[in-house]
């Protein structure tokens, strides 16, 4: 597990400046399938590292830009959600930089897939229909403002809500309907129990937020945690690794 310099390491131009990644490689012979990993609003901290961790031990390499590299949270974020809203920007070309450098790997087989995490999530579902992956995972992700365009020649999805969180009420319905409507296979499920960002394994974000989280039902909730991987797991060895 290890940071890299990924602006150096790919030929993608307009990046930002100096884009950094997390990169997790499994334990195990290469090569593997590739999983570019989308952080959630805090950024790339702890709580996503062992997201990449994660899928790192289930055999596959694993890459996370940095969509912050440019100033941290503090200075990119609304930029960041303003380029997910709008469908493009530096925000997608960055995502775009870390599929190139798993295409060019020497130990990735070159089918990759895509995973995100709230913020990342939204991200997910919307590159999902671009042709370069093969599998995407959005977690608890605002659905797409015209989800049908957006959605419309997606690759499979497989997706993860909380019952419980209240900024995206009714968004599991909303995003399993559309891809009935446009054809796409999926496995789109709500959790009761849940709320925001339930497959964290610890409380994310700063510290003075914590109570705040908490009362707002924002963290981990390990049982629907573990069916939730247990279906994107599935998912990625079915489309993946088959053939």
């Amino acid at each position: 597990m290890t940071d890299i310099d990924l602006q150096a390491q790919t030929s993608v131009e307009g990046t930002s400046e100096r884009l950094s990644a997390y990169v997790a490689r499994p334990s195990t012979p290469g090569p593997w399938p590739g999983v570019v990993v989308i952080h959630e609003a805090f950024g790339v901290d702890d709580v996503m590292r062992r997201q990449a961790d994660r899928l790192a031990s289930a055999g596959y390499l694993a890459v996370m830009p940095d969509l912050f590299t440019h100033g941290g949270a503090r200075r990119c974020l609304w930029a960041t959600l303003a380029a997910l809203k709008k469908g493009e920007g530096r925000s997608f070309t960055d995502i775009e930089a870390a599929r190139a450098w798993l295409v060019d790997a020497d130990d990735c087989t070159g089918k990759i897939g895509v995973i995100g995490f709230c913020m990342g999530g939204g991200f997910a579902l919307m590159v999902a229909s671009g042709g370069g992956y093969k599998v995407t995972a959005a977690n608890y992700g605002v659905v797409p403002s015209d989800p049908d365009g957006a959605l419309a020649g997606a690759c499979p999805v497989v997706a993860s809500y909380g019952g419980r969180d209240r900024a995206l009420k009714g968004a599991a319905g909303k995003l399993e309907a559309s891809l009935d409507r446009v054809g796409v296979p999926h496995d789109v499920k709500e959790y009761p129990a849940a709320g925001h960002s339930f497959l964290n394994d610890g409380p994310a974000g700063p510290r003075w937020m914590q109570p705040l989280l908490k009362v707002t039902n924002v963290g981990p909730e390990p049982e629907s945690a573990r069916d939730a991987w247990a279906r994107i797991e599935s998912y990625f060895d079915q489309h993946l690794r088959a053939g």
